[in-house]
């Protein structure tokens, strides 16, 4: 018997550790057609042998439409490093023959006054399968690679049922950018004879890692508000056909099983329907019966929830659909000494290959039940007795335009006004605001964009707890509880243009509300003209009447010269205004030669990066000041800078993250010597820990009680006191530098973290206070409120001959948080400017 059981690990470590036969992978009740080649076949090796890279995916995907009359291939979009991203559409071809008109039907599904007349039973169901949204997740596109070939090659009457009753779609590498970047990094670090030591280098990639796309961003949180371009062209084709199941395919800690939703209840949101819960759980079994036939561990209902609709899994709940998260425990490289024995490649695949086999078992066979769901969700009305939400910023249409994209983009009605409209104390005007009317399709994911949820049934989350679209743009919004006049329906949102006033060789100004105000502000810079920024208020003659300007508005110095062709294109590129004058006196308020016009310095920016730091804060930086100001950024790893000379640069960047290494000295001279440092939330408090600016963070509450408590509860005390995604209310002076160009005595900030500031002794360098009630939405512990209450939210301070910013949020989380970006952007471009005074910011 011993040498039985010996003989049987043997083998089994051949199956698992060496290269596999396609049958480990595939059913074998099935023929397969030869025509058809295996994924070996093409690219020379087998599956689960190294990793494949996108490009040798795409070219098997091609292959298998060329080959296949069961496949169509299309392009739906680019990633930022030029790769293709790619939607396979699989059905019969009898289906592909008449596809436009099965999505047209499809439609209905979401229409009450059509869906009732459709016969469900005659009804493809549609089915995405998506995989690996995180770069260095490997096993789901890699499982795909045999699942595909499956599609084509398979044959059979069980076969052809499924390709008549349903349209796949498959998204087969949906991170292209990451996923290239962690299949080159252990393809070159594996070795033949394969390492299992957890140290080895195959699983230790360098920073930023595979996980997130070419700007450091997790793409799984971006399905909502949709900043990528994978997000912008996946949703295209996610809402043109709206699957009735979603499949997300991820990878977990390597010491863990697998698992599949449904996630913990009481975590769910409160808008997605009890039935979306129980056709998890019911398709779940289907998954259950797969794993078990391959002797798989795994497990459901722990760990993960559906809150945050901006996830893969999640968003589709919210539109009707099933989204179901898999979770494979990562073997990260080709083989791994785990907990739970040696995991392997080969094994991981496998397990991803069952999950895919088992959606579509479970699609066909509940096919009408979950058209009838789709159909159902959409059939129940509002009943939360908001009419409308009317929105619009005459200040910033940039941004509100934005904020219209966004609506949009998830197949949202949005309309001009017919007139102008007061809401609860709040003034739109009809030709700058826009108002949602609740009673469409959409209303679940309206309500959800919009809503202020403060009471929660459980207090641990899996992400962010709110999302509130009105505040991350901070833009005026109002519940209209009675009708609304609507005007024309929004069609193609077009970019409100700036324009020229007047023409002038002695000076322009334009105001710095617009979101692209920094970007015109830097290209002026950039060609050599002289900025000024007022620090005081002013009015001005324009076209022969007076003109008020205030805090923030920018001087361009003409010296002779007549720039306003150049200023036309800028107005029409970044939607900003600006205002010729031909006098240096003004009416009221500072005259154009005062020293409260300082100039402006042209920024050289180097952000701090490498292993400690977060990638994505980090990322988040790049990506605004890269994407959308066109500001080149230097960005050095910590080694390099504890090295270089800093002389050159105007601006240090700290983002959030772990700078244990940096030498507090070099960044402590750098500031002495003139320099700006901006520190954002960890990075802030590695500055107050290294005493280079006089702020001190509050201690961190803890919820242990001193009662004894079951050990079983430790996780919901501690996770209860984290404050993972939250949005307050703040105090902004309008006349500080870092607030200039927002005319509100209130904004709302984004929490992602539990680092609280000390109030300073200083009266004048606290730009942003929260205010003594914060709470907008979101959850956050009673304790971590107390410290929150009226304490700073930005602090200035001089060191030297510079200045040291600090944040204690992050004003750019996930790049949909436009309305804090001002914040940081000022820092930038008016930290220099800060200080004079007794109280101006001196080091104390």
């Amino acid at each position: 018997m011993r040498n039985l059981l010996l003989l049987f690990f043997i083998t089994l470590q051949f199956y698992t550790f060496g290269q596999v036969a396609d049958s480990y992978y595939l059913p074998q009740n099935v023929s397969y057609d030869p025509k058809i080649p295996t994924p070996k076949q093409f690219l020379g090796y087998q599956v689960g042998e190294q990793h494949v890279t996108p490009y040798e995916q795409y070219a098997y995907m091609r292959e298998l439409a060329r080959l296949s009359d069961r496949f169509k291939v299309e392009v739906y979009g680019k990633t930022f490093e030029n790769r293709e991203l790619l939607l396979l559409t699989v059905t019969s071809p009898k289906n592909h023959g008449q596809i436009e008109q099965i999505k047209a039907e499809h439609q209905k599904l979401v229409n009450p006054s059509q869906s009732g007349s459709l016969d469900l039973k005659k009804m493809p169901i549609v089915v995405w399968l998506g995989y690996s949204v995180h770069g260095n997740e490997p096993s789901g596109t890699n499982s795909n690679l045999m699942s595909a070939y499956y599609l084509a090659a398979a044959q059979g009457a069980g076969i052809d049922s499924l390709l008549n009753e349903a349209v796949i779609l498959i998204d087969p590498c949906i991170n292209a950018d990451g996923g290239n970047r962690f299949a080159t990094w252990v393809n070159i670090n594996r070795s033949t004879n394969l390492v299992s030591d957890v140290n080895s280098r195959e699983f230790s990639e360098t920073w930023p890692g595979g996980r997130t796309n070419h700007y450091w961003f997790d793409l799984n949180r971006d399905w909502l508000y949709q900043q990528m371009p994978e997000s912008k062209g996946r949703l295209v084709k996610f809402y043109e056909w709206r699957p009735n199941i979603l499949t997300d395919h991820h990878e977990m800690g390597s010491g863990s099983t697998f698992f599949f939703q449904p996630g913990i209840p009481a975590r769910t949101h409160p808008l997605t329907p009890k039935s979306n819960i129980e056709l998890t759980a019911k398709i779940g079994k289907y998954h259950a019966a797969g794993l078990d036939k391959i002797n798989s561990a795994y497990y459901t209902q722990e760990n993960y929830d559906d809150f945050y609709y901006g996830k893969g899994s999640t968003l589709p709940d919210v539109n009707g659909s099933i989204g179901i998260l898999f979770e494979q425990a990562s073997s990260r490289g080709h083989l791994q000494e785990t907990q739970n024995g040696l995991l392997s490649f080969p094994f991981t695949i496998r397990n991803q290959v069952s999950a895919t086999m088992s959606t579509l078992k479970a699609a066909r066979e509940m096919r009408v039940e979950l058209l009838e769901h789709m159909r159902s969700f959409y059939k129940e009305s509002n009943t939360d007795g908001v009419k409308a939400y009317v929105f619009g910023n005459s200040k910033d249409a940039a941004k509100t335009w934005e904020m219209v994209n966004m609506l949009k983009r998830n197949q949202i009605d949005v309309y001009k006004l017919n007139k102008d409209e007061t809401i609860d104390g709040v003034s739109f005007n009809k030709t700058t605001s826009y108002a949602v009317p609740t009673n469409q399709p959409q209303h679940r994911l309206i309500k959800s964009m919009f809503e202020k949820r403060t009471k929660f049934e459980d207090s641990l989350f899996y992400d962010i707890s709110a999302w509130s679209l009105q505040y991350c743009m901070n833009i005026p919004t109002a519940e209209a509880k009675a009708s609304v006049s609507l005007g024309e329906k929004v069609g193609v949102n077009t970019f409100p243009k700036g324009k020229v006033v007047g023409n002038s060789t002695y000076a322009y100004f334009f105001e710095w509300n617009s979101y692209f105000a920094p970007r015109a502000a830097y290209e002026l810079l950039q060609k050599g003209y002289t900025l000024k920024v007022a620090v005081e208020p002013l009015t001005a003659i324009v076209a022969g009447k007076e003109q008020k300007f205030d805090y923030g508005t920018i001087q361009i110095v003409c010296n002779g010269n007549d720039p306003r062709e150049f200023l036309q294109t800028l107005a029409e590129r970044d939607g900003v205004d600006f205002y010729a004058t031909s006098t240096g006196l003004t009416p009221l308020g500072i005259d154009l030669g005062s020293e409260k016009f300082r100039k402006l310095k042209q920024p050289n920016i180097l952000m701090i990066g490498g292993p400690g730091v977060s990638a994505n804060d980090a990322g988040e930086v790049w990506h605004l000041l890269d994407q959308r100001i066109n500001i080149p950024l230097t960005i050095a790893d910590i080694e390099t800078v504890n090295r270089v000379n800093l002389d050159k640069y105007t601006h240090i960047v700290l983002s959030g993250g772990r700078y244990n290494n940096l030498s507090d000295e070099k960044i402590k001279r750098f500031v002495q010597s003139g320099g700006v440092l901006v520190a954002l939330t960890d990075g802030a408090e590695w500055v107050a820990n290294k005493k280079l600016a006089s702020v001190t963070i509050k201690p961190r509450p803890n919820n242990n009680g001193n009662e004894k408590r079951p050990y079983a509860l430790q996780e919901k005390y501690s996770g209860a006191m984290e404050t993972a995604g939250t949005i307050f209310e703040a105090k902004i002076d309008p006349t500080h530098p870092i607030a200039f160009g927002y005319q509100q005595e209130k904004i709302a900030l984004f929490k992602d973290n539990n680092i609280f500031f000390e109030d300073t002794k200083n009266p004048y360098n606290t730009p942003l206070i929260f205010t003594s009630n914060p709470l907008i939405a979101g959850y956050v512990h009673p304790k971590n409120e107390a410290l929150i209450k009226n304490s700073p939210a930005v602090i200035t301070q001089n060191l030297g001959a510079g200045k040291i910013i600090l944040m204690s949020e992050n004003p750019n989380f996930r790049a949909f948080w436009y309305g804090t970006n001002k914040l940081f952007l000022n820092a930038l471009f008016f930290g220099h400017t800060i200080g004079g005074g007794r109280f101006g910011g001196e080091e104390e």
